[in-house]
Formats: structure tokens, C-alpha cells, sequence
């Protein structure tokens, strides 16, 4: 069989899988992406790059669409040069909404076509409303519905969709939901696993916090109100008056990936850090990791705190649960997919920072109360998302998928 992987990054969500496939002989992969940098074993990686950014002056509802429109473009052009080459792939699969699957069936139209779907957005009811003091108005909600048009050319054209959590799938329109699948990419829970008495030292940051005991953790891709950055910051201003022993490390970019940046181009990590008064010697703010630091600050978490709008669920949740983490997480959707609160971990108010300090501190006094929590959060993601046992059924749909007739 020949696929062609799509996302504009890389590898992303398809890591495991494309390289799974390349240990069967008669398969050959393919990656088209944006992202110059970085390689898998046995797959071919192909850059496609959009002719142009999308226009300043294109009206701001349709800027999503224009954006996808000039992905896709790319994608046809890199497409062609590939067929001219002799690979016509039997599968594409590829993250819908960024745009390289739109013009898949009109350049291979044999082609199956999979798709990754992860979001559909909503004025109403999911992220776009659930701040109260950040309201939804007119502008939005008819610049939210149009966001969905690439996402929506893909239900249509495609021939199944994967969607890594059932409330995620909901999301989506009733009448597609049937050509969607639930299955998440999978933890590889062989390396994000606990190590009982891990110490924190990351040389290459000079950070050596191996004396301390009361490590609070956060881990996000970017510093903002989406995945309840502001909130945390007030839960460790309230910790740090409360304990003078308690540091924190911030793992991620100062920027914001999801949901909207500040008027003045402040980032929420300045803001934040001018609104609460710390003690910056205990905060430590590492950047993005790779993954054996990352796994270092997990290991060597006394708590790790996940806070979330009902949203895209984050990997790093399932990886700290993994990693054996006494989590105090926000009782959101999918959140609660996964977690029960005095089950696998510990569930707040999300937009109660004095909750938050609260339930660190009762972790952080009563250890050994939380050594079950500990342990029934990485039973957790070994029973349902241990990549051993998804990547398998993953590559079946696939399988199945490929052999249905046009």
C-alpha cells in the first residue's frame, strides 16, 4: 500500500503511526508537510509550500478559508510532481482544516481519503463562550461559523474521519458523525512512566532543583487563558505566600496557540507576571523541552496542574497521568473524559485560582493519601490509551477502511 501523510507540521499526530507502517515491506510512506525540519525512519518527507500568505486586506471571516485554499494549492502542485514520479498513493490521511486535504480527490480520485479530525468550532457551548468576562458577539459568532468551511469540504469529501475523544467527535455536525471514528493517538506509556524518587536537574538550563520536594508543574505549548495560564499564576501566587518551600516550573512558549492574543502585544506571561507579585527565584519558566527533559520535570512533579476550556484535550494530560502525576485538573470537557475527581487525580473549578492553590496544598500535605490517585491515573491511560494497544487498532481502521469498494 502507498499513503501519503498530510499536516502542515511535522510529524505531529501520524509520529507512531507512519513509522509503524514502514516496517511492513509492501508499504510506502509519504509526508507532506510545511515543516523543513525533522525526519522519521523509513518515511519520505516532501515539503509543500503555499505560493503566498493570505492578503491583509481578505475579510477577516474568510481568512481561515483563503489560508486552507493556498495549503491545498500547494499540496496539488506537490501532488503532481509526485505522480509524475510514479507514487499515486492507495490512502491519503491527513489533519483536516489546515487545508492540504482539500483538493485530494481531484488529484486522486481512487485515493481513499482519511481525515484527522480534531476540531469544529462553535460560537456556543463548547470554548468560544465559556469565559464569561471574554462574551461572544455578532462578529464572532459569523466569523466562528465560517472557520468550519474547510473542515466542512472535508466531511464531505472524505471517506472516514478519526477523532481522538468521543466528546471531540460530538463536536462535529450529527449528520457526518457517522464517518467518524474515536480513537486517540496513544501514550507510549513504556516512556512516559513514573520514576519514584526523581530529582529535577536540567544542566543544559542550568536548573538543579534536586533539594526541593514541592515541585508544582505546567505544561502547555503556549502561556494563555485557553489552557488556564492567567488562573495558575494566581494559584501560585496564593501557594508561594502559603509555603515557602514550593517552586513551580512552566514548561512552554511564551505565546499564545490557542484563542486570542492581547490588543497591546503584551504576552499573558507579562501581564500575569505585572498583575501577581512572585518570588521568581521559585518560578521556572524552561521553554519548550525536548522529550527526555520533559519527562524529567514529570517524574520529579510533587503535583501537575492541567487546566483547560472544553477544547482540543492536550497529549501532555495523558502523558502526566502516565508518568504516575498527582493531577489537579479543570472539571471540563474532555477533561472528564478521562479523569474522576479522588479517583485518578484531582478536578477544580477552572476559573478558581483559590480552588486550585487549595487542592495543590492537599496533595502536597498528604502524599501518601495521593500515592492511589498516583497509580489509578497511570492505570488509566494504560486500560485506554496506551499506544501498544491503539497504534493496532489504528492501523485495522486503516486496513478496513482501504479495502471499502468506491
Amino acid at each position: 500500500m502507498q499513503i501519503l501523510f498530510l499536516h502542515p507540521n511535522f510529524p505531529a499526530q501520524f509520529r507512531h503511526l507512519a513509522v509503524a507502517l514502514t516496517k511492513e515491506s509492501h508499504h510506502r510512506v509519504v509526508f507532506g508537510t510545511k515543516r523543513r525540519e525533522g525526519q522519521l525512519p523509513g518515511v519520505k518527507k516532501v515539503i509543500y509550500s503555499p505560493s503566498r500568505e493570505v492578503r491583509p486586506e481578505t475579510h477577516h471571516y474568510v481568512r481561515t478559508l483563503e489560508n486552507a485554499v493556498l495549503q491545498g494549492q500547494a499540496v496539488y502542485r506537490l501532488a503532481e510532481t509526485l505522480k509524475a514520479q510514479g507514487f499515486v498513493p492507495d490512502v491519503v490521511y491527513g489533519h483536516s482544516g489546515w487545508g492540504p486535504t482539500l483538493f485530494i480527490k481531484d488529484i486522486f480520485p481512487k485515493a481513499k481519503l482519511l481525515c484527522y479530525f480534531e476540531w469544529f468550532y462553535h460560537a456556543h457551548g463548547s470554548d468560544a463562550d465559556f469565559d464569561p468576562s471574554d462574551p461572544v458577539n455578532a462578529d464572532d459568532e459569523a466569523r466562528i461559523r465560517t472557520k468550519n468551511a474547510p473542515i466542512l469540504l472535508d466531511l464531505y469529501s472524505c471517506d472516514r474521519g478519526l477523532s481522538p475523544t468521543n466528546w471531540q467527535r460530538k463536536q462535529f455536525p450529527i449528520e457526518f458523525q457517522s464517518k467518524i471514528n474515536v480513537c486517540h493517538d496513544g501514550i507510549d506509556t513504556d516512556f512516559f512512566k513514573p520514576q519514584p524518587g526523581a530529582k529535577l536537574v536540567l544542566p543544559r538550563l542550568k536548573l538543579d532543583l534536586s533539594q526541593v520536594t514541592e515541585i508544582v508543574t505546567y505544561v502547555a505549548r503556549g502561556m494563555e487563558p485557553y489552557r488556564g495560564f492567567p488562573q495558575f499564576i494566581e494559584a501560585i501566587g496564593l501557594l508561594q505566600q502559603r509555603r515557602p518551600q514550593c517552586h513551580a516550573v512552566i514548561v512552554g512558549e511564551n505565546r499564545v496557540a490557542y484563542g486570542k492574543s492581547l490588543p497591546d502585544r503584551k504576552t499573558y506571561k507579562e501581564l500575569m507576571l505585572e498583575k501577581v507579585p512572585l518570588d521568581l527565584s521559585r518560578v521556572h519558566f524552561t521553554g519548550l523541552l525536548p522529550y527526555a527533559e520533559y519527562l524529567q520535570v514529570l517524574q520529579a512533579s510533587a503535583v501537575h496542574v492541567y487546566l483547560t476550556r472544553p477544547f482540543v484535550l492536550s497529549w501532555s494530560l495523558l502523558e502526566s497521568l502516565s508518568a504516575g502525576c498527582l493531577v489537579v485538573a479543570s472539571h471540563t470537557a474532555p477533561v472528564t473524559e478521562v479523569m474522576e475527581d479522588g479517583i485518578n487525580g484531582l478536578l477544580v473549578d477552572f476559573f478558581s485560582p483559590q480552588e486550585v492553590a487549595d487542592r495543590v496544598e492537599e496533595a502536597l500535605d498528604h502524599p501518601q493519601r495521593m500515592v492511589p490517585l498516583r497509580a489509578k491515573a497511570r492505570q488509566t491511560i494504560q486500560e485506554r490509551y496506551d499506544l501498544a494497544q491503539l497504534l493496532p487498532q489504528h492501523l485495522k481502521w486503516i486496513e478496513e477502511v482501504t479495502a471499502l469498494k468506491s
